[in-house]
């Protein structure tokens, strides 16, 4: 019999986690608005507050990531990758075409429109990765989410120095970029990235551990890589271009695993049909209802009239719906705490560029970079390592957020003191804390509340992205500016000197501090889930099978 690459096999979910780990590489285009904003604020003669707006515009596309939750449970994986590909594709080009004046500028009110479609390309894309991985590798949900969502934090750099290395900064070529190459990347994930069966033995958990901290060390290998090639100054064409041609390749390193995966099942197919492998992972996962269905004979031989029974109010860790989990304590000290990081972290990404230029500094991309690779360090590490305390000392994943949002209000202590060199410290402790909030919220959501209904749950808590970006970026940081800022002569505004944003910093600061009393508040609450994780992490039997 010939070798086919069977839908349930070992080769097909790695390599479908591939995709998704390029997807997510190319998904971060929402943190890159301070690499063109300068271009838009001058080619429209925008004030602070305006272009702060726009950021804001950006975020709210996140809003409406509600539609791609509520479409995960009905739309398939590569549908939703099409949806969001394609919608990136009209926000980013036209931006594109606004900004290299292939037209002329759009009215402001249209220009929020694109930016806000473009901000909602991502959602498609982070949901259908995260909720299909997720699902793939459920018990080893903090590497993953750490992973993924440390590629996101990698894509504002690999953005950048790609267009810093091929196309000397340029704002336009950069839009062209973000509409163009998530088109192409999310072709492949379509072909390849779908649900499948979730390892169901302790010695499978194993190995796909072994094999997470593979990606790790290539991803911590592509961090440090783009970092040298930002920390070592400027570049001959030459030099760039090959900096280019290795970036691609370990990009594509992680290919590796699956044609590993694959040799394996062409040197058994000669001696074992797959499809004995196929019917023990499909029964394993069908064993979660059957016996509720079991049961079903026996009621059907006694005619009694069928009464309905009221589900009880699941516990923290079980499946919730929507108005269950919306109905918990946990879920908006979760929500808050959340909020006081993400919120603060995306006001200083989106002002970035007017922070640099505010302090002195001509070239802002290397506070860019910067943020997005100590974002992947925080990222990826976080998912590792809080997985690992679960199971050492069931140590609850809320006290990393709490640790991350203490250590957040410091960095921008540092940078309001605008001390020489406190943008670049502010710049990689922000980095670092907002990675950590995003990778191990994700997991947390679904641990506190269930995967059933998580798309959904997830979108739900990732509003805090425009309403963050909103309370902190448009309202304060773009008022507090602009109370500051002289007018130029064309119409917009401009503030030079740390005064600028100094109260800025201070009140985001204050708001770590609330944030790390409410992480502290649901890491005490959440105690008994994480020590029964633990306890199943620890009792688990190599042949026991998986629950979700």
């Amino acid at each position: 019999m010939g070798f086919h690459l069977s839908p349930a096999s070992s080769s097909r979910k790695w390599l479908g986690f591939v995709t998704a780990v390029w997807v997510q590489s190319i998904s971060g285009n929402n943190y890159t608005f301070s690499n063109y904003s300068d271009a838009l604020k001058s080619l429209m003669a925008l004030t602070q507050l305006q272009l702060n707006n726009l950021s804001v515009a950006k975020d709210v596309g996140k809003a409406f990531g509600l539609l791609s939750g509520l479409a995960s449970d009905r739309l398939s994986t590569p549908m939703m990758l099409l949806i969001g590909s394609i919608e990136g594709l009209v926000g980013y080009g036209v931006q594109w075409l606004v900004v290299s004046r292939k037209i002329q500028p759009l009215p402001y009110w249209q220009m929020c429109i694109f930016l806000c479609m473009g901000g909602n390309s991502t959602t498609w894309m982070n949901t259908a990765v995260l909720v299909t991985c997720i699902r793939n590798f459920r018990t080893n949900r903090g590497p993953v989410s750490g992973i993924l969502k440390g590629y996101v934090g990698l894509s504002t750099a690999i953005f950048t120095d790609l267009c810093t290395a091929l196309f000397a900064d340029d704002p336009a070529i950069f839009l062209l970029m973000l509409a163009i190459i998530p088109l192409l990347v999310c072709l492949s994930a379509i072909l390849f990235l779908r649900e499948v069966p979730s390892s169901s033995t302790a010695a499978g958990e194993k190995e796909e551990t072994k094999f997470f901290n593979l990606f790790n060390i290539v991803a911590v290998v592509l961090a440090v890589y783009l970092l040298t090639f930002d920390v070592t100054g400027s570049h001959g064409r030459i030099l760039s271009q090959a900096f280019a041609v290795v970036l691609l390749f370990l990009l594509a390193c992680p290919l590796s695993i699956p044609l590993y995966f694959m040799l394996q099942d062409f040197n058994r197919s000669g001696s074992k049909p797959s499809s004995d492998i196929e019917g023990l992972i499909t029964e394993t996962l069908l064993s979660q209802n059957s016996q509720p269905e079991m049961a079903a004979p026996a009621s059907e031989e006694k005619v009694e009239p069928v009464v309905e029974i009221k589900r009880p109010r699941p516990s923290i860790g079980e499946d919730h719906t929507i108005i269950e989990a919306i109905s918990t304590t946990d879920f908006w000290i979760l929500f808050a705490s959340f909020l006081c990081g993400v919120g603060t972290g995306l006001a200083v990404m989106n002002n970035m560029g007017q922070m640099g230029l505010a302090l002195g500094y001509v070239d802002v991309s290397i506070f860019v970079s910067l943020t997005s690779i100590w974002g992947f360090f925080g990222r990826i590490l976080s998912g590792s390592v809080s997985e690992y305390f679960i199971g050492k000392a069931g140590t609850p994943r809320p006290f990393w957020n709490a640790a991350s949002q203490i250590l957040m209000a410091v960095g921008y202590v540092v940078m309001a003191m605008a001390l020489p060199g406190s943008l670049y410290i502010g710049s990689v402790v922000v980095g670092i804390c907002y990675g950590v909030r995003l990778a191990v919220t994700v997991p947390i959501a679904s641990e506190l509340f269930g995967l059933k209904y998580y798309g959904l749950i997830y979108n739900i808590l990732i509003l805090n992205l425009p309403l963050g970006s909103f309370l902190f970026s448009g309202l304060l940081a773009g008022l507090l500016y602009d109370a500051h800022a002289t007018r130029t002569a064309g119409g917009g505004t401009t503030c030079i000197g740390p005064h600028c944003y100094r109260l800025v910093f201070v009140v985001m600061a204050l708001s770590c501090i609330i944030g790390f009393g409410l992480d502290v508040l649901l890491a005490i609450r959440t105690k008994n889930v994480y020590s029964k994780i633990r306890a199943s992490k620890r009792s688990k039997k190599p042949a026991a099978p998986s629950n979700s």
